[in-house]
């Protein structure tokens, strides 16, 4: 009977992770830049000593990030940009490191820093990107960041700094906790000249919000069947324990 149990219960444990990844891809359609999860289950058998596995349970994993595009939202903001195609954004992690966004809502905070909506600091050719008091600015195609500086003309335009863009192997690439794109080795991506920016535009979440439910539905049902079925286990235990009592 324990085994019929443990089964059930890994079952209902696991099913219970899944329903973590899909609530997290649901809770996030609506987060710029955000790269769903995959998720997937198989059966992993137990053996103790040689010959058969004595029982099997399931596990649950996360396999891979979607990495495909999202919707492009026009917002016509100055600040606003998407990455088009393949490629990241630069941005300077919690902890100091080097990670990758696809958010860019772009904001400025009070001490001129360029920071992506979530305040995190864009990196540009030398480090985060500061940016003085200006009139107006513009996010070029390139990165390139060129303003009109406090009380100048129309005519007197400079060019600060350039957004560092990169575009790293897929293969290398893994969802930190923090929610950031990292490299598994650790190390800074060269900038890539060929990954492009449209501004005025963001990047919407890559999460089909229908299929993220209709996934969690699913596994409720699959958890009250687990549960269920370890309902069943439990009174047909004691219910042979009855018959030998009789006995």
């Amino acid at each position: 009977m324990d085994k019929a149990l443990y089964i059930a219960m890994t079952g209902a444990k696991n099913n219970t992770l899944s329903q973590a990844v899909h609530a997290n891809n649901l809770a996030n359609v609506n987060t710029h830049g955000f790269r769903r999860d995959f998720e997937q289950a198989r059966a992993m058998p137990v053996y103790y000593g040689d010959g058969h596995p004595t029982r099997a349970y399931a596990m649950t994993e996360r396999p891979a990030t979607d990495y495909q595009q999202g919707p492009m939202i026009q917002t016509g903001r100055d600040l606003d940009i998407a990455v088009s195609g393949k490629g990241w954004i630069a941005v300077q992690a919690p902890d100091g490191s080097e990670a990758y966004t696809r958010a860019g809502d772009l904001q400025i905070d009070t001490l001129g820093m360029l920071r992506t909506g979530n305040g995190l600091p864009v990196l540009g050719n030398g480090g985060p990107v500061a940016v003085p008091e200006l009139e107006t600015i513009e996010i070029g195609s390139d990165g390139t960041i060129t303003i009109r500086g406090l009380g100048q003309g129309p005519e007197t335009l400079s060019t600060i700094d350039r957004i560092k863009l990169v575009r790293p192997d897929e293969q290398n690439l893994v969802k930190g906790e923090d929610g950031l794109i990292h490299k598994r080795d650790g190390l800074p991506e060269p900038a890539n000249a060929d990954v492009t920016l449209v501004s005025g535009f963001v990047e919407g979440s890559n999460v089909n919000a229908v299929d993220a439910l209709t996934q969690m539905l699913a596994l409720n049902r699959q958890y009250e069947m687990q549960v269920k079925m370890m309902s069943d286990i439990d009174r047909n235990s004691e219910a042979a324990s009855r018959l030998l009592q009789i006995s």
